[in-house]
C-alpha cells in the first residue's frame, strides 16, 4: 500500500477509535501558497537584480564624472606667454619715438613742427636730420617685430599640433573644454602678433609720411628765404688760383 493510503487508513481508524492524530503528522500541499511563494521569491530576485543594475549605473556615472572632471595633461600656456613676451619686448625696444602719446606729441611740437622764419638754417637742418633718423629707426623696428613674429610661427605650429591631438584624445568634457580654450588662447596670441606687426608697420609708414610732409614744408621755407631780399643767394668774388 502507498504511504498516502496508509496515512489515510490510519486517520480513518483513529477517528473510529477516537484517537487524535498530531497536526505535524499531516503533510498538506497547498498549490496556491506554493505559487505565491514562488512569485514572492521571483519579485525579490528581480528587486535584487534592479539594485545591482542601479549600482552598476551609479558606478559608471561616477567613472564618467571622474573623466569629465579630469584635467587636460597638456598645457601650452607657458609657450604662448613666452611668444607674447618676445613680441612685447620688441615693441618696447622701439627706437627714438616709442609707442607713447607724450613722446609723439613732444616730437611733433619740435622736430616735426612747421618751419618758421625765426628758426635758424642750422635748426632746420637739425630737425630734418632728426626726422630722417626717426623714419630710419622705425623701419628697422618694424622689420625686427616682423622677424620676431616669423620666429613665433614654428612655436605656434608645434602648439597647434599638440592641442589638436589633445583635443581629439580628450577623455572627458573638461579635457575637451580645456583643449578648446587653449586653442582659442593660441589664436589670441597669433592675433596679438598680427596686431603688433600692423602697429610697427603703421608706425614706420606714419613717420615716413610725416617726414615727407615736413620736407615739403621745409622746402617752402627755404624757397621763401631764397626769394626774400637780403636772405637769398649773395654773389661774391671767389679766387680759385693764387
Amino acid at each position: 500500500m502507498k504511504p498516502l493510503g496508509l496515512l489515510a487508513a490510519a486517520s480513518a481508524i483513529s477517528l473510529l477509535l477516537g484517537v487524535t492524530v498530531p497536526a505535524r503528522a499531516l503533510i498538506v500541499f497547498d498549490p496556491n501558497n506554493y505559487v505565491q511563494n514562488v512569485l514572492t521569491a521571483a519579485r525579490e530576485l528581480q528587486q535584487i537584480n534592479n539594485q545591482i543594475t542601479s549600482l552598476q549605473n551609479e558606478a559608471q556615472m561616477l567613472i564618467n564624472q571622474a573623466k569629465n572632471l579630469a584635467n587636460l595633461p597638456y598645457s601650452s600656456l607657458q609657450q604662448l606667454q613666452s611668444s607674447i613676451q618676445r613680441t612685447q619686448q620688441l615693441l618696447a625696444q622701439a627706437q627714438r619715438i616709442a609707442y607713447d602719446v607724450q613722446q609723439i606729441d613732444r616730437a611733433f611740437s619740435t622736430s616735426y613742427a612747421p618751419a618758421t622764419g625765426s628758426q635758424s638754417s642750422q635748426m632746420l637742418v637739425t630737425n630734418a636730420q632728426s626726422r630722417w633718423q626717426n623714419t630710419y629707426a622705425a623701419t628697422q623696428d618694424a622689420l625686427r617685430v616682423q622677424a620676431g613674429i616669423v620666429g613665433n610661427l614654428d612655436t605656434n605650429r608645434i602648439q597647434t599640433s599638440a592641442l589638436v591631438t589633445s583635443s581629439q584624445s580628450a577623455g572627458g568634457a573638461l579635457q575637451a573644454t580645456q583643449a578648446g580654450n587653449q586653442i582659442l588662447a593660441l589664436q589670441a596670441q597669433q592675433l596679438a602678433d598680427l596686431t603688433a606687426a600692423v602697429a610697427a608697420q603703421g608706425r614706420a609708414q606714419s613717420l615716413e609720411a610725416a617726414q615727407r610732409a615736413s620736407a615739403q614744408d621745409l622746402g617752402r621755407e627755404q624757397l621763401r628765404r631764397f626769394l626774400t631780399p637780403g636772405q637769398g643767394y649773395q654773389s661774391s668774388n671767389v679766387q680759385m688760383f693764387h
